[in-house]
C-alpha cells in the first residue's frame, strides 16, 4: 500500500511488516481491503473518485460504497465485475452509490444470471427498485436480435436493509452494522427510522476490519471498531472543503452556508477526531480515506497524519485511489 507516515507512527509501521514478514512463510495475506475511490464529498476534483471500496477475498469481491466510477476504477484494480459477490451500502448520499446503477447495468448487459445481494440502510429497495425499472428498456431491446429472451434486471439482485446492531453472514465472513452520526435525526423520530446512516465492521477468519462510512464522533463507531486489525475512517479537512465550496458556489446564500458548515462540522471527522477515535478503539492500524477537502499535497498529507498521530500510536496511512491494504 501507498502511506504517508510521521515519524511518530514509524515505529508501528515497522512492527506492522515485520508481522507481516513473518507471516510471509503461510503464503500472501488472503483479505485486502481496496479503497477503489477515496474523494469526500459532491464535488469531483478530477484527481480522486468517488467513495467506493472492495474487500477482496479468495477471488471474490465484496464492495462498500459504490461512489461514481466504480466500475471504472474496479477494471484499474484488476477486479473483474463479475467477482463481485455483494454489495454493502453505508449510506444513500448519491456520491457514495452514484456507480451502483452501472454496476447492475453492466452486469445485466454481459448476461448476469446470478443473484447480487445489496445490504444497505433503510431506503435500499426503493433505490434498487428505481434502478432497476430504468434498466427496463435496455433489456428488453438486448442486443437487439428479434426473438432472443433477455434476463429482467429484477430477476439478478436482492436487497436486504439493515437496521442499528444488525449482524449477517456472507459467505466466511460476518457483518454488523452500527447507526453512526451523520444524521442529526432524534432517535425514535420518523425521520431517524426512515433515513440511517452506518458504520460496518468485517470479521473475516484472518483479520477485522471497521469501516466508519460518513460520520461525526461517535461511541456506538468506536465501539464496533473496537480491538481491529485496520480502521478505514474518514476525515474532512474543513478549511480546504469550505475553500472548495466556496469556488464551486460563490453565490451560495447565507441560509444555505449556514446549513452547509453545520453539516461538515458535525457530520464528518477532523484529523484530531481520527486519532482519538482509533486511539479509544484500541484499532492496530488506521487507513484515512473519504478526504473532504480536495487533493492533498505533499505537506498537507503530512501534516493531516502529524495530527493523527498525536493521539494515535499506530501506523497511519493516508490512502490514494487503488491503494491495498
Amino acid at each position: 500500500m501507498s502511506a504517508r507516515i510521521t515519524c511518530a507512527a514509524l515505529s508501528g509501521m515497522i512492527a506492522l511488516l515485520a508481522t507481516a514478514a513473518a507471516a510471509a512463510d503461510a503464503g500472501p495475506p488472503r483479505t485486502a481491503f481496496v479503497t477503489l475511490g477515496t474523494m469526500g464529498g459532491p464535488v469531483p476534483d478530477g484527481h480522486r473518485s468517488q467513495p467506493a471500496n472492495a474487500i477482496v477475498r479468495d477471488g471474490k469481491t465484496y464492495l462498500v460504497d459504490t461512489g461514481d466510477g466504480a466500475v471504472g476504477q474496479m477494471a484499474r484494480a484488476g477486479l473483474p465485475l463479475p467477482g463481485v459477490r455483494a454489495i454493502f451500502l453505508s449510506h444513500l448520499h448519491v456520491d457514495h452509490i452514484g456507480g451502483l446503477a452501472a454496476i447492475l447495468g453492466l452486469r445485466n448487459q454481459t448476461e448476469a444470471r446470478d443473484v447480487l445481494t445489496i445490504y444497505g440502510p433503510p431506503g435500499t429497495r426503493e433505490l434498487v427498485a428505481g434502478l432497476v425499472a430504468s434498466l427496463q428498456p435496455s433489456a428488453k431491446a438486448g442486443y437487439g436480435i428479434p426473438g432472443k429472451p433477455w434476463t429482467p434486471p429484477e430477476k439478478t439482485v436482492a436487497v436486504i436493509e439493515l437496521q442499528d446492531g444488525d449482524t449477517v453472514r456472507v459467505d466466511d465472513m460476518t457483518v454488523k452494522a452500527a447507526q453512526n452520526t451523520h444524521y442529526d435525526f432524534a432517535p425514535g423520530s420518523i425521520e431517524d427510522h426512515s433515513y440511517k446512516s452506518f458504520a460496518l465492521r468485517f470479521d473475516l477468519p484472518d483479520r477485522s476490519i471497521a469501516y466508519t462510512g460518513d460520520t461525526g464522533p461517535s461511541e456506538a463507531v468506536e465501539r464496533l471498531a473496537s480491538g481491529v486489525d485496520l480502521l478505514v475512517s474518514e476525515m474532512i479537512d474543513m478549511d480546504a472543503t469550505m475553500d472548495r465550496v466556496a469556488r464551486n458556489s460563490p453565490n451560495m446564500p447565507a441560509a444555505i452556508k449556514s446549513v452547509m458548515v453545520r453539516h461538515l462540522s458535525t457530520h464528518h471527522l477532523t484529523p484530531e477526531d481520527v486519532g482519538a477515535m482509533a486511539a479509544r478503539a484500541k484499532v492496530k492500524a488506521l487507513a484515512v480515506t473519504h478526504i473532504a477537502g480536495g487533493t492533498s499535497d505533499a505537506g498537507r498529507t503530512r501534516a493531516y497524519a502529524a495530527t493523527i498521530a498525536k493521539s494515535f500510536a499506530g501506523p497511519v496511512a493516508i490512502a490514494n485511489d487503488l491503494d491495498r491494504f
